[in-house]
């Protein structure tokens, strides 16, 4: 099948040659401009999952051309579709893939155990990609879509959306002015969950949904609604649970403020409402330690889940919240307020705002694909912060034991019974 050139492709290679390329209308200013999308005109997306979540980081981009939508959920994409009429419809975005020529970028949003394969695609093609969090279902995915990433040389956005906001930024600034001392210690709690039922032996999926699609790269499991739309989040097999869900919003903040890494140890505990091998934990707490940064001391953060939280806490009165300890004092924050806790005698002197407020977590994205920039939270600190995430789920499913991380290497070095859960077997037909 012959390939035209995108647009993006020929401009790439005509101004990487010195070829001359000519205005296409009044207003643009030159024919740079136009690389990776220009800053005049509108972006040709494709979006990959368009409900939900799908739906939202559908609507963030609706400003831009949207050309392709890929659900496998036929009555999804035909609501989806009613609103785009000119998008053309998918269910197998391998076929879009092969198809869609002219695309500027990838809006990935289908469930978390199926983010790595659509987006390393994109990626493949050197196509910018926007990809809803946790950036992949298991840590060796997260490694290889930093690896591409970099390779690829695109605008990219992890879908954490709330580091858009102007109080992640306040914090920030306030923990990096060092008004409460050097942070050796991070409470991190999130009050919310949703537990698993008992999986259902068999069941026929509705004729509208491609059941054999939604599986991809996971075991094949028979149909049933306990771990279909919205319920995979708490199954192994498709979900990471509260902790994958959520993980990436809360622990953001300290990742940001501290500069956080890969941690050198992990330990996980949690409870089930019952004995399924399947289903994640409806509480969790998970020990990172993590290594020092330069003249930064190491960081001891705790994550907590299901109504789990540090003792005394409750004073806080906050159900889901991030609590930085300093030397000279405390910082609360949640996703839209903050309050300091001093120590007697240290002063609450005022920190300059230094980080500009975004233009919105979408517009970042779209902006950085047309102008060459890039984003607050891009698939390298993105792709840090799941594998960070994740690997608390590593060590629950490991035996709830002590993890020692090498993440030079990927490994587990102590604990050989994480492997399976660092990199899964796909199934077969299925490829990163």
């Amino acid at each position: 099948m012959s390939r035209r050139l995108s647009r993006r492709q020929f401009l790439e290679a005509a101004l990487a040659a010195g070829t001359a390329v000519p205005l296409v209308s009044a207003g643009v200013a030159d024919a740079a401009s136009l690389v990776g999308g220009g800053r005049s005109e509108k972006l040709n997306l494709a979006v990959i999952g368009v409900a939900a979540r799908g739906r939202a980081n559908l609507q963030g981009v609706a400003g831009e051309n949207i050309v392709a939508l890929c659900d496998i959920d036929e009555n999804r994409l035909s609501e989806a579709g009613s609103g785009f009429p000119d998008a053309r419809r998918y269910v197998d975005f391998r076929e879009l893939f092969e198809k869609e020529q002219d695309l500027d970028g990838v809006v990935v949003s289908t469930p978390d155990h199926t983010h790595a394969i659509p987006t390393a695609a994109a990626l493949r093609r050197k196509l910018p990609v926007y990809c809803e969090k946790p950036l992949t279902h298991s840590v060796w995915e997260a490694r290889q879509l930093r690896k591409l990433t970099k390779e690829a040389g695109v605008a990219t956005q992890l879908g954490t959306q709330i580091h858009a906001g102007d109080n992640y930024r306040r914090v920030v600034e306030i923990v990096q002015a060092g008004v409460i001392g050097p942070v050796k210690r991070v409470y991190v709690w999130q009050g919310g969950t949703v537990q698993a039922g008992r999986r259902v032996e068999s069941g026929e999926p509705p004729k509208h949904v491609n059941y054999d699609l939604w599986i991809g790269p996971a075991p094949m499991r028979p149909f049933h609604e306990s771990h279909f739309h919205f319920a995979w989040r708490f199954w192994w097999d498709f979900g990471g649970g509260q902790l994958a869900d959520f993980g990436c919003h809360y622990m953001d903040l300290p990742f940001w403020a501290l500069e956080l890494g890969a941690p050198t140890t992990v330990v996980a505990q949690g409870e089930k409402a019952h004995d399924g091998d399947n289903d994640c934990p409806g509480r969790m707490r998970v020990e990172y330690e993590f290594p020092a940064r330069g003249d930064k001391p190491p960081v001891h953060l705790t994550w907590f889940h299901g109504g789990w939280m540090p003792k005394g806490a409750e004073v806080y009165g906050k159900n889901s919240a991030v609590l930085f300890e300093g030397s000279d004092g405390r910082l609360l924050a949640d996703y839209g307020t903050h309050k300091l806790f001093l120590e007697a005698g240290k002063e609450a002197r005022p920190v300059e705002p230094s980080i500009p407020s975004s233009i919105g977590h979408h517009l970042e994205w779209v902006q950085a694909v047309k102008n060459g920039g890039t984003t607050t939270c891009h698939f390298e600190y993105g792709g840090q912060l799941t594998e960070a995430v994740l690997l608390g789920n590593v060590s629950y499913r490991a035996g709830k034991q002590r993890l020692e991380w090498d993440a030079e290497n990927l490994k587990a070095t102590n604990l050989a019974e994480a492997d399976p859960f660092i990199r899964r077997e796909y199934r077969d037909g299925w490829t990163l």
